[in-house]
């Protein structure tokens, strides 16, 4: 028993890892992150400063973070199709404006989530 605890726990280590090596490398590499990031701080100070009652605050904060783990997902679709070919092709072009157009997405649900508070609000 306490080997099967060991080796889960080995596991959850292990994909902590990893799943850190991949938020540093978006850091590390797309500046659109580190402006996602600035915006989540400034947003959840104002979701801290803003008399909202606990869940409506941690929808706001969740899809914050819905953004950067999108960002992150964008930016493993550009790896895996450039580590195809760096050659220009529709698929690719394709693949990629996907990945850009689901943080977009993201991004607006998110915005309206805010809109539609900040309307609650006054």
């Amino acid at each position: 028993m306490k080997r099967v605890i060991f080796e889960q726990v080995e596991r959850i280590w292990q994909r902590t890892v990893w799943s850190w090596a991949g938020f540093t490398h978006v850091y590390r590499t797309e500046h659109s992150l580190k402006q996602w990031l600035v915006g989540n701080v400034f947003l959840a100070a104002l979701a801290f400063i803003l008399p909202l009652d606990a869940a409506i605050r941690g929808m706001l904060l969740m899809g914050g973070i819905f953004v950067l783990a999108m960002e992150c997902v964008n930016t493993a679709i550009e790896r895996a199709v450039d580590d195809i070919s760096l050659e220009k092709r529709d698929l690719a072009k394709q693949a990629k404006d996907c990945g850009s157009a689901a943080v977009a997405v993201t991004a607006i649900g998110v915005g309206i989530g805010w809109i539609a508070v900040l309307i609650g609000l006054m």
